[in-house]
């Protein structure tokens, strides 16, 4: 079984004639989530651990986009699906634990 401590891993490749890529994962509970407006205004969504930030936000200052909104929705759907698969696998966690412990 893998080491179940958490920990943040972020890598950026850059390659000559290609754009840079950045990459962030959180595998830790301690995360924190938040959105609001920023003061002009503009929405965004941050999720944060001791070791990092992602900070999300529209494009441009400019209006909210329909691409803007399709990327809001994408988050949504995703976020609602991460809900359900941790509910899922906690459940059927917490009952195999009962289990084992009869």
């Amino acid at each position: 079984m893998s080491d179940p401590r958490p920990y943040t891993y972020v890598t950026l490749s850059m390659e000559p004639q290609a754009t840079p890529r950045l990459n962030v994962a959180f595998y830790t509970a301690d995360l924190r989530v938040r959105a609001g407006l920023l003061g002009n205004p503009r929405p965004y969504l941050e999720i944060s651990s001791d070791e990092g930030t992602v900070s999300i936000s529209t494009t441009g200052g400019g209006h909210v986009t329909d691409a803007d909104l399709n990327t809001a929705r994408q988050f949504f759907n995703a976020a609602a699906r991460y809900l359900a698969d941790c509910e899922r696998l906690h459940n059927e966690q917490s009952a195999k634990a009962a289990t084992d412990a009869a």
